[in-house]
């Protein structure tokens, strides 16, 4: 009002001395001494008539715009508040948990579901994709026309080969750019002995494995021989190919289908065991051979029919153990025959990532696991094969991944929220501020005394100073150090929430989703902000003021513009009229003469 006030009494007096002017140049004009300023003259009495009005409407429309503002930066505040308390409704922020693995090579995330502990892991192998080089070719060369099938696990394409992709980097072109390709990668490498096709899966695990045929060959000048079949396998460590290795029981497994084995003297050497598997009438269709490597022998074992399928072994029963426990822990990898000549080689095996969890087996087709730890995901590299601890020593292949209560994240999601509660609480006490040291009009904040903002404030106030139920008693902010000041704002013993945060039964009494703290105040803002909301409405309403305020600007415009052409016609003739009578009364006083002056007609008599 104060404002509207002063702003009326300014333009009050302007408009008077306006008036003033406006009154001289028409006492001006009926003298003679000079015309009326029309234009002037019309301007003062137009902002005489509607000064007052044009004021008012002005301010009020300035006082509305000032409060959709100060609104705006309420919602504001509370939407900063609101996303704040996203982290303490989730169910996830307050029940989140670090994973430190002990040693090198593994890194681990825990998320829901997980629990607290610490848990003994050794890694004995880690997951790799599958690299098949073939046998030398020269580059330039045609191989023929026909088709060739490149298949990855289960999923498999086929591929034209004609005169326009027939040489070995024809190929590896048209693999690449099939639309249905199953993930195989192709590249050209050239040694001293001539190019060679590589193939790698872009999957790891064991079931990955790359296998390509031909068919349909015509003029054949080696496309039949890139044909490759591999298949899982499983592969024992290095051992001697004539040690007798103990005596116990083998049993084989794969597809569901198993046999059982008698290891005695007759049979225990690795070459004696493959052929006892081989020759039993029992066998769920597995093969094994024994390969000669640089390191020593190892035996492998894979599916008969080419199936996917991988082969487990276990044993039991094992006396004067020389290595023949060892195969039961044999390594699942991949195995290659090719169909012709030059022959394929198998320069990285497809495998799995194997590893134990307090002494449990576990197996897995990538190196990042999700299944063995409930709530945490493993992540393994090469380095958690030969681990050491954060100090340096060495831990063979076993490390300590510890599972604990991620305080850290939770207490910075608490403050995070007790910030920006308290800029609210400045906010709104600075939109609701009174300073009688200011001029008058300009004391009071924007809303100042407004019912919506005491609502809102009242409310979250509520909120934060009731607490929860937990049974039968109400457990406050107090409780994890967060103290209640006089202002309404908020205040944190850091000491007291971090202990808090590690016996965390009252923060999620605090913070439980359905009734906590946190989301009571999330559904206050919402129903606050919300289409129809106390503070939607109050916004509506002064939208609705602006928009009567506007159409009464427009309506005085048309008013102001109506009465300045009436005044404009009126004062025009006035002002001719005075200009009329200003020459006739020169021309009776030259006729019949003035005060210091004798007329005409007095001369002529003389």
């Amino acid at each position: 009002m104060s404002t509207v006030s002063t702003s009326t009494t300014s333009t009050s007096a302007s408009s008077n001395t306006a008036l003033q002017q406006a009154a001289q140049s028409i006492i001006s004009g009926s003298t003679g001494n000079s015309s009326m300023d029309v234009s002037s003259l019309v301007s003062a009495l137009v902002n005489a008539k509607t000064a007052s009005q044009t004021a008012a409407l002005t301010s009020q429309q300035t006082s509305d715009n000032t409060k959709l503002s100060a609104i705006g930066t309420l919602k504001s505040a509370l939407g900063a508040l609101q996303a704040s308390l996203t982290n303490l409704t989730n169910g996830k922020t307050l029940a989140s948990y670090t994973a430190t693995a002990s040693g090198s090579g593994i890194t681990a995330t825990a998320g829901v579901g997980a629990v607290a502990g610490s848990y003994s892991i050794s890694v004995s192998q880690i997951a790799q994709a599958q690299t098949l080089s073939s046998g030398a070719y020269d580059a330039t060369k045609t191989l023929g026309t026909g088709t060739l099938q490149v298949a990855l696990g289960s999923q498999s394409m086929s591929i034209n080969i004609d005169s326009t992709n027939n040489t070995l980097s024809g190929i590896a072109s048209a693999i690449n750019s099939a639309s249905n390709n199953p993930g195989v990668t192709a590249t050209i490498v050239t040694g001293t002995d001539g190019a060679h096709l590589v193939l790698r899966s872009s999957s790891t695990g064991a079931s990955n494995t790359i296998s390509v045929s031909t068919s349909n060959v015509q003029n054949d000048a080696g496309l039949s021989g890139l044909g490759v079949s591999s298949s899982p396998a499983l592969t024992s460590g290095a051992l001697s190919s004539t040690q007798a290795l103990g005596t116990g029981t083998m049993n084989v497994s794969i597809g569901g289908k198993s046999m059982s084995l008698t290891i005695d003297s007759t049979n225990n050497t690795l070459s004696g065991i493959a052929a006892a598997i081989n020759g039993a009438s029992g066998n769920p269709r597995v093969t094994a051979k024994v390969v000669t490597t640089s390191g020593g022998s190892q035996l492998v074992l894979t599916s008969s029919n080419g199936g996917t399928d991988p082969v487990t072994v276990s044993m039991s029963g094992v006396q004067n153990d020389q290595g023949l426990s060892s195969l039961g822990d044999m390594a699942t990898t991949s195995s290659v025959t090719s169909s012709g000549t030059p022959a394929w080689t198998q320069t990285q095996s497809a495998q799995d990532a194997l590893f134990t969890v307090d002494g449990t087996e576990v197996s897995s087709s990538s190196n990042s696991s999700t299944t063995a730890i409930a709530g945490v995901t493993l992540n393994l590299t090469a380095a958690a094969l030969g681990s050491t601890s954060s100090s340096g020593t060495s831990t063979g292949n076993a490390q300590t991944l510890t599972v604990a209560s991620d305080t850290t994240s939770q207490a910075t999601a608490i403050n995070n929220f007790v910030s920006l509660y308290n800029t609210m609480v400045t906010t709104m006490g600075t939109l609701t501020s009174f300073d009688s040291t200011q001029a008058a009009g300009s004391q009071g904040g924007p809303l100042l005394g407004d019912s919506m903002l005491n609502t809102v404030r009242s409310t979250l106030a509520g909120i934060i100073s009731g607490g929860v139920m937990s049974g039968n008693s109400t457990i406050n902010l107090s409780a994890i150090g967060i103290t209640l000041n006089a202002d309404g704002s908020l205040t944190t013993d850091t000491t007291a929430l971090n202990t808090a945060l590690t016996s965390p039964s009252k923060v999620a009494a605090l913070f439980n989703s359905t009734t906590g703290i946190a989301a009571k105040l999330n559904n206050s803002i919402t129903n606050f902000t919300q289409t129809g909301g106390l503070i939607d409405t109050e916004t509506a309403a002064i939208n609705k003021d602006l928009t009567n305020i506007t159409t009464q600007q427009s309506a005085l415009s048309t008013y102001m513009a109506q009465l300045t052409n009436q005044y404009q016609a009126q004062f025009t003739a006035l002002n001719t009229l005075m200009a009329t009578m200003n020459n006739n009364s020169q021309y009776l006083t030259q006729l019949f003469g003035g005060t210091n002056s004798a007329g005409a007609m007095a001369t002529n008599k003389s």
